[in-house]
């Protein structure tokens, strides 16, 4: 498919024509998209920033950027996921990876026998492929940080580290009911968070992060999340933000009785569209068995994965290891054939196109 380019925040990126396949897929999907107008100027609004705007202070459209609103109130669309039924849980994970000085800190995790929720920029996995194959052997659970304008970030997943996701987090927590029903119809689960360690704003702002971080393990620690857990949102982005994560790695992981990622505190087996891959569910977690095997079959569906409540103990079926397992081969893991992912591709394609359309 020939590419195009189209002007966007001051930046040439990627863009695919909208063929006859497309258009039937925005045709499947545009009645379950809410007649909400893209907000803020585009060049502001994709770094997040959006001084000036004018918006209904009863948040008509469920915007979490205005009032951390994670409910939508519109039927059909399932509601953003901050936080996890497991008691006393975090779910952990990091943004803004792959990073290029991660060896040391995927070393640490591995050495910790600790998996996490990956939510990586297409552009970084195309600069550091093999950082990103390695977070997929390791075990750790892989998702999408975009702003669901780009389609590379897909595409790049599934072309260098063999798997599309089945999540996705919005830079900036930007995301609104007309959002999260196209996220929704590509089949994506909207991952967001409930505590913010704000390690972004780097080694400047160290006192803060450190506070923040603190106020979790205080909160952990005063029973907070004796009947369900919580996420925190953390980044991969620099040495400073991955060398916090390491400096509190211990008094996390004694405030609260599990770090897992996301989709375990969820009982999500079953992490990407490709079968072959899974996760282990909350109970085999907890039980030691921190990584599954990826032997399945290509030959599954579709389907949006189930997302489970407080485990009831139930666990993945096929082949999987046993015990403390931190290592998968990647060899004999399932692929699907280029058409199948290529659809799935087409319609991400597609949210570009949308959103200039709306």
């Amino acid at each position: 498919m020939p590419k195009e380019t189209f002007h966007r925040a001051g930046q040439w990126l990627p863009f695919y024509p909208m063929t006859p396949t497309l258009k039937a897929t925005y045709q499947s999907i545009e009645g379950s998209i809410p007649k909400i107008p893209p907000k803020g100027r585009k060049a502001d609004s994709v770094n997040g920033n959006f001084g000036g705007y004018k918006y209904n202070s009863n948040d008509p459209d469920c915007w979490w950027t205005y009032s951390m609103c994670t409910t939508p109130n519109v039927s059909g669309i399932p509601d953003d996921i901050a936080a996890v039924p497991e008691p006393n849980t975090l779910g952990y994970g990091f943004d803004d990876g792959p990073n290029c000085s991660h060896n040391a800190f995927y070393d640490y995790l591995l050495s910790n026998d600790q998996k996490a929720t990956m939510f990586y920029i297409g552009s970084n996995v195309q600069q550091f492929p093999l950082e990103a194959q390695r977070a997929l052997v390791d075990g750790h659970q892989i998702c999408v940080l975009t702003a669901l304008t780009n389609a590379e970030a897909f595409a790049e997943l599934w072309y260098i580290v063999g798997v599309t996701p089945t999540c996705w987090r919005p830079p900036y927590g930007d995301v609104d009911n007309r959002i999260r029903a196209i996220a929704n119809a590509l089949g994506l689960m909207t991952i967001m968070w409930q505590f913010d360690s704000e390690d972004w704003l780097g080694i400047e702002s160290v006192t803060k992060v450190n506070n923040n971080y603190m106020d979790l393990i205080t909160a952990a620690q005063n029973g907070t999340f004796s009947t369900s857990g919580t996420i925190m949102l953390t980044h991969e982005l620099t040495n400073f933000t991955m060398s916090e994560a390491v400096n509190f790695y211990d008094q996390v992981a004694s405030a609260f009785s599990y770090l897992v990622p996301v989709g375990v505190a969820l009982n999500v087996t079953a992490p990407y569209v490709e079968d072959g891959y899974t996760l282990p569910s909350f109970e085999e977690y907890i039980g030691g068995m921190h990584v599954v095997s990826a032997t399945g079959s290509s030959g599954g569906d579709n389907s949006v994965p189930s997302v489970g409540g407080s485990s009831d103990g139930s666990g993945s079926s096929g082949s999987t290891t046993t015990g403390n397992s931190t290592n998968t081969s990647k060899s004999g893991a399932a692929k699907v054939s280029l058409d199948r992912v290529g659809s799935f591709a087409s319609a991400v394609v597609l949210v570009a196109g949308i959103q200039f359309m709306l």
